[in-house]
């Protein structure tokens, strides 16, 4: 199965290097993977989709045997079927998802990226590891980007984004199905499409469809806004 590329600079230059050394738990937990399963990426994942999309989902970190396996934000486990199924549903991305990279699958005016790019044992990166991550999340909210719609997956990616623009927790609590306005964009809460978040009815299918609906209306009316500006 072919990995993406992935080398310094990556992208718009916003990405962490392959051997990114700035988080000694994670660097070490990479190097372990990478002796165990060298045909596995073992990376910072990169960020998924085009530079110019006005949707951003910001999820929590690369799964062990998922994304930093297969080197492609949620690809290679449950959370991706869900995912990726949904995105197509409404338009932000066409082909056909098959839980490997080079399978085609494109995304459209939406860009994937994680509060954390590299795998974190047990799925749970510690505060230390998130803030020094941002650095790498800020650029994905930069000005001089379109985005116009952010979907965090989970309470950390909430979080983080917030931290990332400077606001307070309380000042835009975490809540299924929440929007908020942050400024240039607004930023749209759901639980994580994992497994256990499924598995327990926490989230269901049409818990998560409802959340990308509420997204493509929103695009959908700016869009046609800007076309009566002009």
């Amino acid at each position: 199965m072919p990995l993406p590329a992935h080398a310094p600079g990556h992208a718009s230059g916003h990405e962490p290097d392959r051997d990114c050394p700035r988080c000694p738990r994670l660097v070490a937990f990479r190097e372990t993977w990478r002796a165990r399963q060298p045909g596995w990426f073992n990376a910072p994942v990169p960020s998924f989709g085009p530079d110019d999309a006005r949707l951003l989902i910001v999820g929590l970190a690369p799964g062990l045997q998922g994304a930093n396996a297969t080197g492609r934000p949620f690809t290679g486990d449950w959370a991706g079927d869900l995912l990726y199924a949904t995105l197509i549903e409404f338009g932000f991305a066409r082909g056909q998802y098959d839980e490997r990279p080079d399978d085609g699958l494109e995304l459209v005016d939406c860009r994937i990226t994680n509060a954390v790019r590299c795998v974190p044992p047990e799925n749970k990166p510690i505060g230390a590891e998130i803030a020094t991550c941002r650095d790498y999340l800020r650029p994905q909210l930069a000005a001089d980007r379109p985005v116009r719609a952010v979907v965090a997956l989970g309470r950390i990616a909430h979080d983080s984004l917030l931290a990332t623009l400077g606001r307070r927790a309380a000042s835009a609590p975490f809540g299924h199905g929440a929007v908020h306005d942050c400024g240039t964009f607004s930023l749209y809460d759901s639980y994580h499409c994992s497994r256990y978040n499924t598995n327990t009815r926490r989230l269901t299918p049409d818990m998560f469809r409802k959340v990308f609906a509420d997204v493509r209306r929103f695009i959908d009316r700016a869009d046609a806004g800007v076309r009566r500006s002009r």
